[in-house]
């Protein structure tokens, strides 16, 4: 590979045994024998107010949503596990990704952090479709600000029991086809920069 991608992961929930932070740990593997950089953070360590324009006006973007877009604008893509809050994206992703969107600066680019990047999404949960209607609104909601989400994707169900005390999948195929994800995205990244640096030096 003759570019290291950088990839921030994180699941879409905060608590602490979370079935989306197991799955995007396993995600990360992948992502890392593909020959990616990976940075996993815990959103509860980047808590914030809901966001309210009269904040932003009147005091800027908290300390954690800078800290959050710094983060973005490091790496190249993002893992993302998504729980699905009543059929749709859970309000911490969807508050992370708001105030993420905001400008630091009056000349910044809007949506900076997130134009011209690569992401993969993934979920589990206790239902039968294992979170797969929310991952619809985060692709959604992605794919407008100008991430690109890559086409595979994958929902475990009755996540409740389809995980080993350790964190990973019992079903090997399973645990197969999420670090297949994280591979999967480091392996694109890396073809689009590489491919980029080749034209950026003719």
């Amino acid at each position: 590979m003759t570019y290291k991608p950088k990839i921030l992961a994180f699941a879409g929930s905060l608590r602490k045994d979370s079935y989306n932070k197991k799955l995007i740990k396993i995600a990360c593997k992948g992502a890392k024998d593909a020959g990616a950089e990976v940075t996993y953070i815990d959103l509860i360590d980047y808590q914030m107010p809901v966001y309210n324009e009269d904040i932003e006006t009147k005091d800027g973007l908290p300390d954690n949503a800078k800290k959050i877009k710094e983060l973005m604008w490091a790496h190249d893509g993002f893992l993302i596990s998504a729980p699905e809050y009543n059929s749709s994206i859970s309000g911490v992703l969807k508050n992370t990704i708001d105030w993420a969107s905001r400008n630091l600066t009056p000349d910044e680019v809007y949506l900076s952090c997130f134009i011209g990047k690569v992401a993969c999404i993934m979920s589990a949960s206790p239902g039968n479709l294992g979170g797969l209607r929310g991952l619809v609104t985060v692709r959604s909601i992605l794919e407008n600000i100008n991430t690109m989400v890559l086409p595979d994707q994958k929902s475990i169900s009755k996540a409740f029991e389809a995980f080993t005390p350790d964190g990973n999948l019992k079903d090997p195929k399973q645990q197969e086809g999420i670090i297949n994800l994280g591979k999967k995205l480091a392996e694109t990244i890396a073809k689009l920069k590489s491919g980029a640096l080749v034209a950026s030096s003719k």
